[in-house]
């Protein structure tokens, strides 16, 4: 499998690139990165170091890869957090590319805008953006419970709800879709949710709470899943495996006190999840 990736990157640890691209290497896929920064670190720490690129550099890198005579060899194409909307336009021309070369490519968007608690965290036009333009072109989509509130217009205070915005959004496109950071009244306060939605139906995968908040954990997610609905054609197989994959980097991390993701230390959890968390059909 090869996937091309367009996300930012970080030098120290594991956000944007440096969290998916690892986390899809260890599954045997081949990634073809293309980074929207180079950062220091995540910015989260509140200072960091480095440069974001023009977006004319992801079309200048995407010829370069057509130049290999290879698009038609691309799988799919994931991307995440988008620093302007100029990135954005950019990254749907590279979607136009790789589909006009494979017709069965998917696209996997990461509509990263906020979260409950932060609220919007993007640049000014990238929620217009995603709302009008991303989520309409792709396959795939992953937004946390913010986001999907976001995108549809809609309070999701129950399951219904929830599954109600998932509708919506499928009719503007996207066949399947992951919603993350799932808690709605029907969730136990020691749970967190994930909601998946595709023409399989509609799964819900239910884990521990666990006390940890990290940056790029949406990153790799979005990377697993991705990477099993390509695999197995199933929804329910593809957010049970994310989710127990994600559960398992995230215990381990949590037990180390780690600020990063310790994707490297806990990487045998991609393959082989210690806990596996079965997909409920609702």
């Amino acid at each position: 499998m090869n996937i091309l990736s367009i996300q930012s990157h970080v030098a120290y640890g594991h956000v944007g690139n440096a969290s998916a691209v690892f986390t899809l290497q260890r599954l045997g896929v081949e990634v073809w990165p293309i980074n929207t920064v180079q950062f220091s670190n995540h910015t989260g720490y509140g200072a960091w170091r480095g440069q974001v690129f023009e977006a004319s550099v992801i079309g200048d890198l995407v010829e370069g890869i057509a130049e290999r005579g290879v698009l038609s060899r691309c799988d799919g194409v994931l991307s995440g957090y988008m620093g302007s909307a100029d990135i954005g336009a950019a990254i749907l021309d590279a979607v136009a590319r790789v589909r006009a070369a494979n017709r069965n490519a998917a696209y996997c968007c990461d509509p990263v805008i906020g979260d409950v608690g932060r609220g919007i965290f993007v640049r000014p036009g990238i929620p217009e953006f995603m709302r009008e333009q991303a989520v309409p072109a792709a396959d795939v989509i992953t937004p946390n419970q913010f986001e999907l509130e976001l995108l549809t217009g809609r309070a999701c205070p129950t399951l219904p709800e929830a599954i109600a915005a998932c509708d919506a959004l499928h009719a503007r496109g996207p066949k399947v879709i992951l919603v993350t950071s799932l808690h709605v009244g029907e969730t136990p306060p020691d749970s967190i949710d994930l909601l998946a939605s595709g023409p399989d139906g509609r799964f819900l995968v239910r884990t521990p709470r666990l006390a940890v908040s990290l940056n790029g954990a949406g990153d790799a997610i979005a990377a697993l899943f991705f990477f099993h609905v390509l695999r197995t054609g199933s929804t329910a197989q593809a957010v049970s495996l994310a989710a127990s994959s994600i559960y398992g980097v995230l215990s381990r991390t949590e037990k180390a006190q780690s600020r990063e993701l310790l994707l490297v230390e806990a990487q045998e959890e991609f393959v082989t999840p210690s806990r596996l968390f079965p997909a409920s059909s609702i």
